[in-house]
């Protein structure tokens, strides 16, 4: 039992990383297709298809960081 219990960090590292992916994917499809099928999208649909690309990039890139290598280091 470590310091933080017993976590699987090369789990939480792949799910962090594909939920980050996930939600980037999600953000930049709903761009894409909102603006192929209806034209032009209302600013508060731009806004949060833009705000789940950033914050599927941030949840992606500090995923690995965090639990592939912070929290090893610190057990």
């Amino acid at each position: 039992m470590g310091r933080y219990g017993s976590l699987d960090y090369a789990r939480l590292t792949k799910t962090g990383f594909l939920l980050g992916l996930g939600v980037f994917a999600l953000g930049a499809g709903g761009e894409l297709a909102g603006n192929a099928f209806y034209g032009g999208l209302p600013g508060w649909e731009h806004t949060l298809f833009f705000y789940a690309e950033v914050l599927g990039l941030l949840i992606g890139f500090f995923s690995p960081w965090v639990f592939g290598i912070l929290l090893p280091l610190t057990e």
